[in-house]
């Protein structure tokens, strides 16, 4: 046989050689005790450590490595399975839509980088099992990025150039007794590269499992199985497809339902062989309630002894296209989904099934009920777990070009550009990459739609790749967004897709489109802080038949454990392995981070992904269950009154709503006659103001444990809060007011206050302890979120952070640009001082360095209970800009760490972003206030807070107040450090508490990360006047 020649890695027309053909995913076993237990005995995996030699180009490697006389011995050691830059070999290279070598080599389609190309040539060295010698071997490699050679005792096996799917060989012909030596060769960029240009880290290296498989002399190839349906979904029949390598000996089935057989036979092993059978009235499939077959085949020899034992899980369902609509069994389905990279912070694409499983608990617990597998072929573990736990998929083939017509200037010059487009060279590659991803996939229930790739724009080639699905596969529909870019094809598709859109333009599009159902394969981009809004996506599924639904961006935060030059743990980002071109931290979108902790938004997803709907009315509840399959009898729902925060009653409420139906039940009696004793308690003055409000809580939870969660867990829930009045009492407690020639100063039992005339409050000393290490300053600024970066917010609004910087009680007056913002008589005018019985009251303009200019005035009143009142006044001025945020901040002892809050919560929270947010009474700290995000940003803050204690250990510190409700946030930082710093490591060390009191925050966006600005709804109005009032006192 010929040897291999590295030339032709660079011909799109060279994707592989001597690879068998496709099949399914099925896994063999010798026996029903293996099958039992796990382990099969035949396969031998080659997973471990491999000699290693790496070369940054091909030039580099050596010549001959592969033979068996030339010694690898003392070459370095590698893991297998992993990432050759994930072991010290090159740097891993985040990079979005560009091409890694773009401005480094100018190359194109039929050329591969020369000068910078990473060689990674592996060996190792094995023995077959005695009992091995004589038969059919072959070997598996399930992921090699992006191409390699494979060799075996110095003769070469063959090529293949699919990053994502396995890949297997005969070994037949030239294995032997004893000690075999196994050569690949390893290139980082290959001609099937052009095509693999993903959103990610750009690793190489042999990343998935390798293993030796024994062909017993009847194997059994491929496995298909099918199910269709009867029209009323009564009646199933079973189709099974058996291809095997021998017509000898026979095959024994069985199809069992909990252990018990539902169908059974015996068939003649052929090269082909169907069986059908009748099934009635199937159990079916959903992920709702995923219920599944197994489909148990003994392939048998000759002698009528088991040689293969497959047991193949199988699933009831039907999913097709009526008159617009996707339907699942009948109904209309809505995905609640996710974008999943395979990912690791520790190991990259290599993701443990501890990992995996870990990411499917987490979705469904979080009310996720699909996967997008963004963008290429994922290790076969998933989609099992998927049909198991009951998650929709959508199976996408490996193929995005994005960087070959993204930067086009025309729609002509991407057409032209587009790869694969149109390409005669490019077609076999493709339909190859389709048919392996069908063959891998096919029977797998939770598999629904394929997709046949991403960002790769129109032409024929794709629509070719489309129409191959098809052929194959008539059960299931066929996804692809890139014909919105292009729609000369534009049956390439099944359904409308489109990315980020807003929720406008999907209306829009859809009152001129009628023919097709409309999803969002990628929408509510969860770039670090954001998913704001995310709630009128879901909403309009609810009124939009033809949306059905739309799947976040992405799940997990791409990014790699690291340490910093002071040998600190960080989580890295594009770049800061010194990789470019880079996209910096654009990978990091996950609704978890990069160690599968759930970020706060999560709590958002949660509450929009939620199948029950739940309306609290004061004696009322309504109950609207949206899921298809699943009454809410099969659901305890609990019913949970607090006063002001606190538990005082919990009762049960049975709910019988059919699926798709809605109720209304009335609330507990002892609920209801609970919340007619109206009056506030009696004032404390070490307390909150008293407030005579209930909140409802009408939760439901699993009745029972379930696969992904115990018994209790919520599954949705929803309140009602219902207040009656506030306490406006105003202490009688006689105050000294003593008047300064700078400084004026307030004298209370157990506290004194004192105010700079010029400077304003200067000193709050409480139980003899002073509370404040700064004067409280008015604050219009935030720190920007990634998303306000992307929109140019700082450009837009940057003035209210320098008037929040510079601000002064002195006017400016600029005689060569003429800028005035105030006079020296308005400034003699301040503090205004007006005395009460048991009151003063202080009030300070503070001049803004704003174009036009501005003021705000601040009015302080100390009462006698210690309490100082604060009320901050804005009066518009035509030509700025809205305010980030509008609010006090201030600046107190570290000590000051505990916070305890009654408000929204538990986690962060946003005026865009807190439906999934509960009014009660939670605990934190300012450290674990604050998000884990890869660049540090506004975070922490909680909206509708009625008080906030900010405590030390011993409960002394500062209560905050608003009566209306305020935002609230209390960190170690300043929005200006927040916002200097570019991984957490880089912030000060703590020294501080900055607590910040705030009327409303701006939204935080979140349609895209690239220009979608914060909804006008969620921004501060510049054309109305606003005032903030708020207190605070020492504890």
């Amino acid at each position: 046989m010929a040897n291999f020649d590295f030339s032709r890695v660079k011909d799109p027309e060279f994707f592989k050689e001597n690879v068998l053909p496709a099949h399914s995913d099925h896994i063999a076993y010798a026996s029903t005790d293996e099958l039992e237990a796990g382990i099969s005995s035949l396969k031998l995996s080659l997973n471990g450590l491999w000699k290693f030699h790496y070369a940054k180009n091909y030039r580099a490697t050596i010549d001959g490595f592969e033979k068996e006389d030339y010694d690898c011995n003392f070459w370095d050691d590698i893991h297998v399975p992993a990432h050759m830059q994930m072991e010290g070999y090159d740097i891993p290279a985040y990079i979005n839509v560009q091409y890694p070598w773009d401005g480094h080599e100018a190359i194109e389609l039929g050329q591969i980088p020369e000068q910078f190309n990473p060689v990674g040539s592996y060996v190792k060295y094995f023995e077959v099992p005695y009992d091995w010698n004589g038969k059919e071997i072959h070997v598996v490699f399930e992921g090699v990025e992006s191409g390699y050679a494979l060799w075996l005792n110095g003769a070469y096996v063959g090529y293949s150039g699919d990053t994502f799917t396995p890949s297997e060989f005969d070994l037949t012909p030239f294995i032997k007794q004893g000690t075999n030596k196994m050569a690949v060769q390893v290139y980082k960029w290959t001609s099937g590269s052009w095509m693999e240009d993903q959103d990610f880290f750009r690793f190489s290296g042999i990343y998935r499992n390798v293993y030796l498989k024994l062909v017993p002399a009847v194997h059994l190839d491929d496995l298909k199985v099918r199910t269709i349906m009867s029209e009323d979904l009564t009646e199933a029949e079973l189709e099974v497809t058996l291809k095997s390598n021998a017509a000898v000996g026979t095959t024994d089935y069985v199809l069992l339902r909990n252990n018990h057989p539902v169908v059974k036979g015996t068939v003649a092993n052929n090269k082909e062989v169907v069986i059908s059978e009748k099934v009635q009235n199937p159990v079916l499939w959903s992920a709702e309630d995923p219920q599944l077959y197994q489909l148990l085949l003994h392939i048998k020899g000759e002698d009528g002894e088991d040689l293969e034992v497959v047991r193949q899980n199988v699933g009831f369902r039907r999913f097709e296209m009526k008159n617009g609509i996707m339907l699942i069994n009948g109904k209309r389905i809505v995905f609640r989904g996710v974008n999943r990279h395979e990912f690791s912070c520790d190991s990259g694409r290599v993701v443990s099934d501890e990992d995996t499983l870990l990411d499917i608990l987490t979705m469904k617990k979080n009310n996720i009920n699909a996967i997008r597998t963004s963008h290429y072929q994922n290790s076969s573990r998933i989609y099992e777990l998927c049909d198991i736990y009951g998650l929709y998929m959508i199976a996408e083939n490996n193929m995005e070009t994005h960087g070959s017509w993204s930067a086009a200037s025309s729609q002509e010059d991407a057409i032209a550009g587009a790869i694969p487009g149109s390409r005669d060279n490019c077609m076999a590659v493709m339909l190859d990459r389709v048919n392996t991803t069908y063959q891998l996939d096919k029977n797998h229930p939770s598999v629904l739609i394929w997709s046949i790739g991403n960002e790769s724009h129109g032409g024929k080639v794709p629509f070719e790749m489309s129409q191959l699905f098809r052929k194959l596969d008539p059960d299931r529909l066929v996804h692809y967004e890139g014909i919105c870019h292009d729609r000369t094809y534009n049956d390439t598709s099944d359904m409308e897709s489109q990315m980020y859109p807003s929720v406008a333009s999907i209306e829009k599009f859809l009152k001129e489109h009628p023919d097709k159902p409309f999803i969002c394969c990628e929408y509510t981009h969860a770039m670090a802080n954001s998913n704001g809004g995310m709630f009128k996506y879901t909403d309009l599924a609810d009124r939009e038949e033809r949306y059905q639904g739309g799947f976040i961006w992405d799940y997990v935060d791409q990014s790699i454990r690291s340490r910093n030059c002071f040998g600190e743990e960080y989580q890295a980002y594009g770049g800061d392995h010194g990789e470019r071109p880079t996209d910096f931290n654009f990978s990091g979108n996950g609704i978890v981070d990069g160690q599968r902790k759930e970020y706060a938004k999560m709590q958002e997803v949660k509450f929009n992904y939620q199948s029950i709907k739940v309306y609290v009315e004061k004696e009322k509840v309504k109950v609207v269950n949206k899921n298809l399959f699943t009454n809410t009898s099969e659901y305890t729902c609990v019913a949970t009154l607090e006063r002001n925060g606190k538990k005082l009653l919990e009762r049960f409420i049975a709910t019988d709503v059919e699926p798709l139906s809605e109720k209304t039940y009335d609330l507990p009696e002892a609920i209801v006659n609970r919340m007619a004793v109206v009056g506030t308690d009696p004032y404390d003055e070490n307390g909150p103001f008293p407030v005579d409000e209930y909140v409802v809580t009408v939760s439901f939870r699993l009745r029972d444990d379930t696969s992904w969660a115990e018994r209790g867990h919520e599954v949705a829930f929803g309140q009602g809060v219902f207040r009656n009045a506030v306490s406006t009492y105003i202490s009688c407690a006689k105050i000294k007011v003593i008047k300064g020639s700078f400084n004026i100063g307030v004298k209370g039992n157990h506290f004194s206050v004192l105010f700079s005339r010029d400077h304003g409050l200067v000193s709050y000393n409480y139980a003899g302890k002073e509370l404040l290490d700064m004067v409280p300053r008015p604050n219009f600024w935030r720190a920007p979120v990634d998303n306000d970066n992307g929109n140019r917010m700082p450009q837009r609004y940057a003035q209210w952070k320098i008037a929040s910087s510079y601000m002064t009680h002195y006017p400016i007056v600029e005689d060569s640009t003429g800028y005035v913002n105030g006079s020296e008589e308005e400034r003699k005018k301040y503090p205004v001082i007006k005395e009460e019985e048991n009151s003063v009251s202080l009030t300070y303009r503070f001049f803004l360095p704003t174009t036009p200019a501005s003021s705000v005035d601040v009015t302080y009143t100390v009462t006698g209970d210690g309490r100082v009142w604060i009320k901050e006044d804005y009066e518009p001025v035509k030509g700025l800009t809205p305010m980030p945020e509008y609010g006090m901040m201030f600046r107190i002892s570290p000590d000051y760490k505990y916070v305890e809050y009654y408000g929204n919560g538990p986690e962060e929270n946003y005026c865009d972003r807190n439906k999934g947010a509960k009014l009660g009474v939670f605990k934190t700290s300012t450290t674990d206030a604050m998000e884990s995000y890869l660049v540090p940003q506004e975070t922490g803050n909680r909206t509708d807070v009625r008080w906030a204690k900010v405590v030390d250990r011993k409960g002394r510190g500062l209560l905050f107040e608003a009566p209306m409700t305020m935002n609230f946030s209390a960190l170690p930082y300043t929005p200006d450090e927040l916002e200097a710093a570019k991984h957490p490591y880089e912030l000060p060390r703590v020294f501080k508490t900055i607590v910040r009191c705030s009327l409303v925050q701006m939204g935080i966006a979140g349609d895209d990360s690239w220009g979608a600005r914060t909804h006008e709804e969620f921004l501060l109005p510049n054309d109305k006047k606003l005032s903030f009032v708020m207190s605070f006192k020492g504890l």
